[in-house]
């Protein structure tokens, strides 16, 4: 056994967890199988297998920085409801 039902007890108190008994032993017994099938894939020799984060190369997909023009001030601020020429007004928050 991979996993104590005192080991699961004691994390779940540090989860904030109330696990009854049940819920405990039920518990365990998944802990234990997925530890047991982790330890199985420790078994395999990885010797030359490059660590990877992803399974597809993953490269990224953001556009350079360019600067172009913006919209201009009162095109934009013609599609608000309220605007004093320079900026959107809205209700006071503070």
């Amino acid at each position: 056994m991979k996993i104590t039902p005192e080991e699961v007890t004691y994390v779940a108190r540090l989860a904030r967890l109330e696990l009854s008994p049940a819920e405990v032993e039920k518990t365990t017994a998944q802990l234990d199988r997925i530890l047991s099938y982790v330890e199985k894939l420790n078994e395999l020799d990885t010797t030359g297998v490059p660590a990877t984060t992803h399974a597809l190369a993953v490269r990224n997909a953001f556009r350079g920085d360019e600067v172009k023009p913006s919209l201009p001030q009162a095109e934009a601020l013609a599609n608000g409801p309220c605007q004093n020429g320079e900026a959107f007004v809205v209700p006071r928050v503070i």
